[in-house]
């Protein structure tokens, strides 16, 4: 038996889903973002109270089909974008097809209906945060940052982050240095 958990976007996240679970005494087989994978089928009394707790810590228990899916999609793009090492060398459209194992047209479909934006577009705002992380952990330069995250060019890094944000990326870059600094001096 699948459950599929909405907000469960980290490594945080799934320790608290594990504890639930443990209080429960419900075993799992799989534990990962947005889905855990049961050995047994649970009761309807363990589900309502999983349900409640899981309300209690911020995350959302899911039950409808589509619902499900657009966490699914969701989780698969955040965690191709910021938990692997390398974006796949594949279409992103091919990916998520594959990982979720429905027709992409189909998921973008429900996706743009559900959210408002289309699967591209959310690839986007999550490849543009974790250009923001990368920036702030200053291990990487703009060029490594841009072939990490598959850009053509810096120059498209650089446009799609100024069309996101209003901010060119050394001017972000800049921008956490000051406060840095401002905070170190109070």
């Amino acid at each position: 038996m699948k459950l599929y958990i909405k907000y469960m976007v980290s490594l945080r996240c799934k320790m608290m889903v594990k504890e639930e679970l443990r209080k429960l005494g419900i075993h799992y087989v799989v534990l990962d973002l947005g889905m855990v994978e049961l050995l047994v089928d649970i009761t309807d009394e363990q589900r309502a109270e999983f349900k409640i707790n899981l309300l209690k810590s911020g995350l959302e228990l899911l039950e409808d089909h589509r619902s499900i899916l657009i966490e699914r999609i969701k989780n698969v793009i955040t965690e191709m974008v910021h938990y692997s090492d390398e974006l796949p060398d594949t279409n992103y459209s091919d990916y998520i097809s594959e990982k979720i194992g429905q027709d992409y047209t189909y998921l973008s479909n429900i996706f743009s209906e559900v959210k408002g934006i289309t699967i591209q577009q959310f690839i986007i705002l999550h490849k543009i945060e974790r250009v923001k992380e990368l920036l702030l952990y200053d291990e990487l330069n703009l060029t490594e940052i841009s072939y990490k995250l598959h850009y053509s060019s810096v120059a498209h890094l650089s446009n799609q982050f100024k069309k996101i944000t209003g901010l060119s990326p050394s001017f972000y870059k800049k921008l956490k240095q000051k406060r840095s600094q401002h905070l170190e001096n109070l």
